[in-house]
């Protein structure tokens, strides 16, 4: 077997807790090493707080000091919801086929969760829907878990809501589901504001609240379809994210669009933003004359095509049609 230094150190402290004592021959022999290097795995031990205790003498061995445990490892409530979320999340988009170590994990994370909070996440697992596609607007895991609770509950929740127009809201809202669709997340339900069925974006969810008012939750209702409906009967908004290399400063002078548009990162600029119409937004994007990569939407990518060969059009009519000189 082959050890990374690292490995071995851990290695030294699992063989220590499973057998008491061992001697420096018999710890080298386990991983194949000499004894100077054991002594240096023990004196790292030491360095990191572990008590091993020397045995002087003909018969001297290493042990654990007596009595002493390596702590258990601990997560918060809201560390644990974040660990399992993302561990379902992976299973639902395919990467949890590649290894079974994911469906253990989680099994182990909640058996020794606290009872209330296994519950929580339990009522994810029961009531979100995941449809494959990778993320594009983080939702809060708060707003996850209190949605997902108060559609098993049947409990209307408060919620601030940050409208496209950049209004705030201020919402009573019974959630039938939850949703995880083409890389954004929805809940969907009666909106008493409104008093009709409203479709909401939580990565828009400014705060939220858990109220102790019931609701009915309508029979047999498929949460995904009821999404994916609501969204066909809304005037389209697309969802840009493009990449552009250059700074911060031209990205903005270029574009003309506010501050909260741009991120810096990969030594470039991120820009984000809502638009309803793609095609002006590929002219944008060819007028700025800077390298790009769009993210999404695919769509965007054809418009920019097309531009591009309606540019070419143009090239190719106005050099034949030129007269001779």
């Amino acid at each position: 077997m082959v050890y990374r230094p690292t490995a071995r150190v851990l290695t030294v402290l699992e063989l220590l807790q499973a057998h008491g004592r061992m001697t420096g021959n018999e710890l080298a022999h386990r991983l194949e090493v000499n004894i100077r290097t054991v002594r240096d795995y023990i004196e790292t031990l030491s360095d990191l707080g572990i008590p091993v205790e020397a045995e002087r003498g003909r018969y001297g061995a290493y042990r654990l000091r007596p009595g002493y445990k390596l702590p258990p490892l601990i997560f918060t409530e809201d560390e644990a919801l974040a660990l399992t979320l993302s561990l379902m999340m992976a299973r639902e988009n395919g990467l949890a086929q590649t290894s079974p170590a994911f469906e253990g994990t989680l099994a182990k994370i909640e058996r020794v969760l606290p009872i209330s909070t296994r519950e929580r996440i339990q009522a994810v697992g029961e009531t979100v829907v995941f449809e494959n596609s990778s993320a594009h607007a983080a939702p809060s895991i708060v707003a996850v878990m209190m949605l997902s609770t108060a559609v098993q509950s049947e409990r209307s929740i408060r919620l601030s809501y940050h409208t496209p127009g950049s209004e705030v809201t201020e919402r009573l809202f019974d959630p039938y589901g939850v949703v995880a669709h083409e890389g954004f997340w929805y809940t969907i339900g009666y909106c008493h504001l409104r008093q009709a069925q409203r479709l909401f974006r939580l990565d828009r969810i400014v705060k939220i609240k858990m109220t102790s008012e019931p609701f009915r939750r309508p029979e047999n209702f498929e949460t995904l379809p009821a999404v994916q409906r609501a969204l066909a009967s809304v005037p389209r908004v697309w969802q840009v994210e493009v990449w552009l290399e250059t700074t911060l400063e031209e990205a903005q002078r270029q574009s003309r669009l506010s501050k909260g548009h741009f991120t810096e990162v990969n030594q470039g600029v991120l820009v984000r933003s809502e638009v309803g119409d793609l095609p002006w937004m590929a002219r944008l994007l060819a007028g700025m004359g800077l390298p790009f990569v769009i993210h999404h939407p695919s769509e965007l990518r054809e418009m920019v095509r097309q531009y591009a060969l309606t540019l070419m059009g143009y090239a190719e009519r106005t050099r034949e049609g030129q007269a001779e000189v």
